[in-house]
């Protein structure tokens, strides 16, 4: 595994302070990259963590090459996600093993598990370095070259005997078991809970049960056509097309590939229609986790999240697994007659401000909601961006993170919206933020609705001129990000000069906020947990992906 050292004069600003420990450079579309010693790599994040603050790693993404290991950590501003840089640690084939960067960025703990898990790379100083969507007696790494598909997975029970030896934090403390099946978890989540008395004494997320191989489908995938099916399932909450844009603006700054401003537009009203429709599963689900209100709050989320899915029925054919985005645009232009469709989102968007009204009456205006809420599940701000978090559970810890604002895409830069943020970082501001951002949505929406209306017929061009087969260049690397409902939802692809991608990583944004449940938990009350869990909105899909 040959690195030569390679310098140049104009030492991008991001490198210079580890400018004496850098072996190569690479370019990845997106931003600079640097290669650095597996035995380095904490002297290297911190030092680029401290003097040149990249104090978000938004994800880290393994692979194997033929001669190879690698492990990618894609660094970012959380002040400016645009100053970004990718650290690149190789290790040989033969024993591919670093030093883990979790001690810097405690979000790299669960990032390396995986790569553990999946692709075989051992991080040294790691805090737990163990499986975490593989069950720990599997055999062999899936996403290896020399991965055995046909062998079988079972094991004698001699095994499976360690997974039954006490764990508990102390002798006093007690085991509790919450999922995988249970109402609060919002699917297949298993939490190994600990509790001193009444109160949380740890948190052990144990995730991986609808583990879907949604990456290595994708890496099966073509990119003009099989891929984009896809990201709709990872959050199937509603927010669809924002995790088809995901995939679209990676793709699409991968070929060069130029959107039309008219379809631009269109992918952002749909966008702001898919964040309505996850808020309102958010805060209707929560009120049932929390005061118990099915009758009012849970009916009026699910009948206003009916009016969104008629909306975005008639835009795209689909109630919910919408692929209606293409490479280059959306799939079709907006239905006739258009006046009509018009009209329909304005009458929503109409009788928002009386609805929301009544959401705080009945929901942040509620005593017993108050009471669980307000001053539980605190997460400071530096907690947020150490372990990656991004979305409502971000901002309502007063991180003023949005990529609509601060990486822009799309229309949203020629708009007039607010990013809504929260100081207390408790379970009552995050319920706060995502009723807020229903409103700025609502305002996005009606000023597309405006443009639309008056765009020139002439000039209504819903797509690019996308070849049929896309290859685009060999080695060629990007991570892309979009605002999705819950967060940063980031795609990383490398590509092998063939029709399909050697390598797609998907970094959800419930991966991170889940991660970070332990911190928020920890010396609360179960049913504080309950509520804090909640107030994540994680999902599975775009968890275990």
């Amino acid at each position: 595994m040959p690195r030569t050292v390679h310098r140049t004069d104009d030492t991008h600003p991001l490198v210079e302070p580890i400018a004496d420990r850098v072996l190569d450079t690479e370019h990845h579309e997106n931003a600079p990259a640097v290669v650095v010693r597996a035995d380095e790599v904490q002297a290297v994040l911190s030092t680029l963590r401290t003097e040149a603050d990249l104090d978000h790693c938004a994800c880290v993404t393994a692979q194997e090459y033929a001669d190879r290991f690698e492990t990618i950590y894609h660094l970012r501003k959380y002040d400016d996600p645009t100053q970004e840089l990718s650290v690149v640690v190789p290790t040989p084939q033969a024993s591919p093993v670093s030093e883990s960067a979790a001690p810097v960025y405690p979000t790299a703990a669960w990032h390396e598990r995986e790569a553990y898990d999946l692709v075989g790379i051992d991080y040294d100083d790691h805090p737990d370095c163990r499986r975490i969507l593989l069950p720990e007696t599997w055999q062999g790494h899936p996403l290896r070259r020399d991965y055995d598909q046909d062998r079988p997975q079972i094991v004698s029970f001699r095994e499976h005997e360690r997974l039954l030896e006490d764990r508990r934090e102390g002798p006093e403390t007690m085991h509790l078991n919450m999922g995988p099946h249970h109402p609060s978890t919002h699917g297949v989540l298993h939490l190994n809970a600990q509790l001193d008395g009444e109160q949380v004494a740890a948190v052990d997320p144990d995730i991986g049960y609808i583990h879907r191989c949604e990456e290595q489908m994708c890496q099966q995938g073509t990119y003009r056509h099989q891929i984009m099916p896809y990201p709709d399932r990872w959050d199937w909450g509603g927010a669809g097309l924002l995790n088809e844009w995901a995939y679209a603006r990676a793709a699409e700054d991968l070929a060069d590939i130029e959107v039309p401003e008219y379809a631009q537009v269109i992918r952002t009203m749909g966008g702001e229609l898919s964040r309505i429709l996850s808020h309102m599963l958010a805060v209707a689900t929560y009120a049932l986790d929390v005061v118990g209100e099915f009758t009012a709050v849970f009916q009026w989320g699910v009948r206003d999240r009916e009016l969104v899915q008629d909306i975005l029925e008639d835009l795209t054919g689909q109630r919910l697994m919408f692929n209606y985005l293409r490479l280059g645009g959306v799939a079709w232009d907006l239905p006739d007659p258009r006046e009509a469709f018009f009209e329909k989102i304005r009458a929503f968007l109409d009788d928002l401000p009386h609805k929301l009204g009544e959401y705080h009456d009945m929901l942040t205006g509620n005593e017993i909601l108050q009471l669980r809420t307000i001053d539980t599940g605190h997460l400071p701000a530096e907690t947020a961006k150490a372990y990656g978090c991004t979305g409502p559970v971000a901002r309502a810890s007063g991180v003023d993170y949005d990529l609509r604002r601060d990486d822009p895409y799309g229309y949203y830069d020629e708009l007039d919206w607010s990013v809504v943020t929260e100081q207390d970082g408790d379970n009552f501001s995050r319920v706060l933020v995502r009723l807020r951002e229903v409103e700025e949505s609502a305002k996005i929406i009606r000023q597309c609705v405006d443009l639309l209306e008056d765009w020139p017929e002439g000039d209504r061009e819903i797509q690019a001129n996308v070849p049929r087969t896309l290859r685009p260049d060999p080695d060629a690397e990007i991570y892309r990000a979009v605002e999705a409902a819950k967060g940063e939802l980031g795609i990383y692809i490398r590509s092998d000069g063939t029709e399909s991608p050697a390598r797609f990583k998907i970094r959800g944004p419930s991966f991170s906020h889940l991660q970070a449940l332990s911190e928020m938990a920890r010396g609360e009350y179960v049913p504080d947990l309950v509520a804090t869990i909640g107030s994540l909105d994680t999902i599975m899909g775009e968890v275990d992906r």
